[in-house]
């Protein structure tokens, strides 16, 4: 089944969508056990378009899988075949095996850009493991375009950019998975919230000003690629891959942010606490004693003369 077949919407789903009516639906996880898929797998068919979601009911930013969704995939002839390969990847060993070069020269074809990894995962030594989709490598290999690359010296230019550090994965990386986010909302503020996810916290206060707009961003902020714990050695890696870092990607996530800020805003505001009234005091009347406000004549407390309290000290001293 073709990567078309897979996405095309049934016409009767899709009335009923545009209908506003209910369908039946289940989790994602439950998705994923239907489809035999693991749930990194169930992800990147997401990602890709394989799997349609809806929104949750429920709101919070969940999303699930029709009934009429599933059915729709599990109709087709050699249906589980078909998806399991679209979703396959490859790490550079199997795609070195692929292309027919050595892991090498993969290595360095990805680096230059060539191919482009879908994901990635970190190892038990925390280094990073890129992965490739199978299917995106076995064209590449078939392009004619790419038989001066897979076979004799890579040209030298090329060459010289790997000489100095050139490794576009991280980069590359990042303007996949940011389509893959933004095909997945149409909200204005959770599209801005996945660019200003791709930069440094200076840099999106220096576009986006207002305390409680970069307050919003980061509620809406998208989930990491990788579940690390906070502040682990893990998650500081993740976070480097996540986060721009040659200038001029990250004056065009500057300059793509203000353009997706000023429509969020032409949409609504970002939410702001709502003022509270000050408590109300009690005032006594303007010119007033306390006396006339209460009604009655303050005690003054009792003071002895002061000859009183001398003579009481003598007659103590002198029984």
């Amino acid at each position: 089944m073709s990567g078309t077949t897979i996405t095309q919407p049934a016409t009767a789903t899709a009335a009923l969508l545009d209908a506003g009516e209910r369908l039946p639906s289940v989790s994602q996880s439950r998705a994923s056990q239907e489809l035999g898929l693991k749930r990194r797998e169930f992800d990147l068919a997401v990602h890709l378009g394989c799997v349609r979601t809806v929104p949750d009911d429920g709101g919070g930013g969940a999303r699930r899988v029709t009934r009429a969704e599933i059915d729709r995939i599990r109709a087709a002839e050699g249906w589980a075949e078909a998806l399991q390969e679209r979703v396959r990847t490859v790490g550079t060993k199997e795609g070195a095996a692929l292309l027919g070069v050595t892991t090498a020269r993969f290595t360095r074809l990805a680096r230059l850009g060539l191919v482009v990894p879908v994901t990635f995962y970190l190892n038990r030594y925390r280094a990073v493991v890129w992965l490739y989709l199978a299917q995106e490598l076995s064209q590449f290999a078939g392009e004619t375009e790419s038989a001066g690359l897979l076979s004799g010296r890579i040209p030298e230019g090329l060459r010289g950019q790997l000489d100095e550090g050139l490794d576009l994965r991280p980069r590359n990386w990042r303007g996949r998975h940011r389509g893959f986010l933004l095909r997945g909302t149409e909200d204005p503020w959770a599209q801005a919230a996945i660019v200003a996810s791709l930069l440094d916290p200076a840099h999106v206060a220096h576009v986006v000003q207002d305390p409680y707009e970069r307050a919003y961003l980061n509620r809406l902020r998208p989930d990491r690629a990788a579940r690390t714990t906070p502040d682990s050695p893990a998650a500081q890696v993740t976070a480097r891959i996540m986060t721009a870092e040659d200038p001029d990607e990250i004056a065009w996530l500057e300059a793509d942010l203000a353009q997706a800020i000023t429509h969020a805003r032409e949409t609504r505001p970002a939410p702001r606490p709502v003022p509270r009234d000050p408590a109300p005091t009690a005032t006594r009347p303007s010119g007033a004693t306390v006396a006339e406000h209460t009604g009655r004549t303050p005690e003054r407390p009792r003071e002895l003369p002061e000859r009183s309290r001398v003579f009481g000290w003598l007659r103590r001293r002198n029984p």
